[in-house]
């Protein structure tokens, strides 16, 4: 066996980002966050900023999607498939953390992958909001659970998965323990991945 291919699922404000890409610098492997925007706007023509105001965005209703159906496919499911076989071209090249986008749920066939979920208790959510992303909503709580359905809409909607369903994952980690320990506790995964233990 190989490093595998990492995906990191997480709620907002958990750090699964900054975790993601630590983890990728310890082990030497790309990390794909943003990066996977820029990619998905080459491969399809659309602007970076149409594709990350769309992306996240799931269709609208059942009956919508039915009538789309017989016309064209709408622009976040159109964008969803971009990205998606940009996911599957990456994982097939080389070793990798990729952070959200359903990568789990993409590369749910991949044997060499190993799938992770991030949370954090909800206080630790909102100073990480705060102070590291500069989110000033008048209800912080309020904001992060927003942001945390959003993800889980997109997620359900694309996949036959329930997001934050712990069996779905090889991991669940609470990031309380520290962003070090928390790195530490995905790498060790990875390597015993890695010798097939």
């Amino acid at each position: 066996m190989k490093i595998p291919v990492i995906t990191i699922s997480r709620e907002y404000g958990s750090g699964g980002r900054m975790i993601g890409e630590k983890l990728a610098k310890n082990l030497g492997i790309p990390f794909y966050d943003k990066a996977l925007i820029l990619m998905a706007a080459k491969e399809s023509g659309f602007s970076k900023d149409y594709i990350r105001r769309t992306e996240q965005v799931k269709s609208a209703s059942f009956l919508y999607s039915l009538y789309m159906s017989t016309q064209v496919l709408p622009m976040s499911d159109q964008i969803f498939l971009v990205e998606s076989k940009i996911i599957r071209d990456l994982a097939e090249k080389e070793p990798c953390v990729i952070v959200g986008r359903c990568a789990d749920y993409v590369l749910r066939d991949w044997d060499n992958c190993m799938n992770a979920f991030i949370h954090a208790p909800v206080e630790q959510r909102i100073q990480r909001a705060k102070e590291e992303y500069g989110d000033k909503a008048a209800n912080m709580e309020d904001f992060i659970r927003k942001q945390d359905k959003k993800r889980a809409s997109y997620y359900n909607y694309f996949s036959q998965n329930k997001w934050g369903d712990s069996r779905q994952y090889h991991l669940a980690v609470s990031s309380s323990f520290g962003m070090e320990k928390t790195v530490g506790i995905l790498q060790n995964a990875a390597l015993a991945f890695e010798k097939g233990e």
